[in-house]
């Protein structure tokens, strides 16, 4: 035998030696994962919101008894993302791919299931911000693209025969702070002093923008894109964690995705976890970060209606904080927010990832805040019917991430939305569906700029999330 053939085979043996404490160290690194997982993760027993006392039939479903072992697709999540992420996969697709959708919980019982039911573009708010930050037309296009969105989903409500109390209407963004004429881009009114407390009912008014929002019962919205994706074969596996992601794909392609319930291997690999994502793709650790927040139903006595309020409000008090609130075709109102009382606590807030309980500091406020806050209700007794928290995904940087993941082919991201995820999500999803399908690049889509993942973005030490305690 030569000295070739005996270094050939001598590699060889290394080489397999190597995969061997490669597959080892997997089954340590997934083992571990399971009996200690790293934070953050979803909690067990978390409050329940208003949206989720009418569950729906696939609220706890499991499509197979089993884990099935293989797909070309596996989605991490169940929230608006994932769901929109399914649908657009899904849509005029008549081979589609195989996928799997996890879900720690029950469906939607996340951030999307736990929000204020705004699909509330911010065509002026940030826009200031946002120009000196992107530059102009950096600013339009995120703004513009906020605004798509209404149109985007309410043909989507039309053409799926949604029943998700989608309605259209206008928001008052109302100013208690100072009188400021902010940057406008599309259909936003301004109303100054004089006028905006009489338009907007809004007490001490000190100025207000309106411009075009829907409200929608967003837990219903998702499980009817889940139920869809379901009866076009997509396998959805409820009360399942995902604990584990291999940090590399194995010889065939594939990446393996650890649960409780066992592995399954996918060829590609979707983050929809928002808040949660630091806590299986380690490289986001504080780069989206859990933030808790806490929203509330709020009523009048049966029988005793206040006065009409059909539009939607933002009522800033300052920079740091607002109360968001829609008005309900029942007569309640959903009203969160709160920040005052509890943003200079960051413990109650920042990296917070447990929604089992409320914010301490935050529930009185909600009591007696449509009397202090909008004029005709000083009588109407209206008040908390329910009150719960939810976890959200800040980023560091405050854009969210919607792409391939860095240097990981295979795997992408659709997180971090800065509790601003309702109006960016579906059409964020539709970019996210497109390079997920046609392997085309971020480019390729209509996606902003700013959202795509980057290892700059990654390796940035910039936070700030943390200038709200500034």
């Amino acid at each position: 035998m030569s000295q070739t053939d005996n270094s050939t085979k001598a590699q060889e043996r290394l080489m397999a030696i190597a995969n061997s404490l490669k597959a080892v160290e997997a089954v340590s690194a997934a083992t571990q994962a399971i009996e200690n997982p790293r934070p953050p993760f979803p909690v067990p027993n978390p409050t329940i919101p208003f949206w989720r006392t009418e569950l729906h039939e696939i609220d706890n479903r499991r499509s197979t008894a089993e884990l099935p072992e293989q797909c070309d697709i596996v989605i991490i999540g169940s929230g608006f993302s994932g769901a929109s992420i399914a649908h657009h996969i899904l849509e005029g697709n008549s081979s589609p791919p195989s996928m799997v959708i996890l879900e720690a919980r029950s469906a939607c019982s996340g951030a999307t299931g736990r929000n204020g039911g705004h699909l509330k573009p911010s065509p002026y708010y940030t826009v200031e911000k946002y120009t000196r930050m992107f530059g102009r037309q950096g600013a339009i296009d995120i703004a513009s693209f906020e605004c798509k969105q209404l149109d985007a989903v309410k043909e989507l409500v039309r053409k799926e025969k949604i029943d998700c109390d989608f309605i259209l209407t206008r928001a008052y963004d109302v100013m208690m702070d100072e009188d400021e004429d902010f940057p406008t881009v599309r259909d936003v009114w301004y109303l100054p002093a004089a006028a905006a407390e009489v338009q907007s009912g809004v007490k001490g008014a000190k100025c207000a923008f309106s411009f075009p929002v829907a409200s929608v019962w967003p837990y219903k919205l998702v499980t009817h894109l889940l139920s869809q994706a379901e009866k076009r074969g997509v396998n959805i596996q409820t009360h399942t964690p995902v604990t584990y992601v291999t940090e590399g794909a194995d010889a065939d392609g594939y990446w393996t995705v650890t649960t409780p319930r066992g592995q399954l291997r996918a060829k590609k690999v979707i983050f929809a976890t928002n808040g949660y994502t630091a806590g299986i793709l380690p490289s986001f650790q504080d780069k989206i970060i859990p933030v808790r927040g806490i929203c509330s139903r709020i009523m009048t006595p049966k029988g005793a209606l206040g006065p009409s309020l059909p539009s939607s409000y933002s009522v800033r008090h300052n920079a740091k904080g607002a109360d968001y609130h829609i008005s309900r075709t029942d007569g309640s109102f959903i009203i969160g927010g709160g920040r005052p009382r509890y943003l200079h606590r960051a413990e109650e807030w920042y990296g917070v990832f447990d929604d089992s309980k409320l914010i301490e500091p935050a529930v009185p406020h909600f009591d007696g805040l449509m009397q202090r806050t909008f004029r005709g209700f000083e009588d109407s007794n209206a008040s908390v019917d329910r009150i719960w928290t939810g976890i959200m995904g800040y980023t560091s940087d405050l854009m969210p991430y919607v792409g391939a993941v860095p240097s990981r082919p295979g795997q992408f991201i659709c997180a971090g939305f800065n509790g601003h995820g309702m109006p960016n999500i579906f059409l964020a999803s539709k970019g996210l569906a497109k390079m997920v399908l046609q392997e085309c690049t971020f480019e390729e889509t209509e996606l902003p700029k700013p959202f795509k993942p980057t290892e700059a973005r990654l390796l940035s030490t910039k936070n700030a999330v943390l200038d709200l305690l500034k």
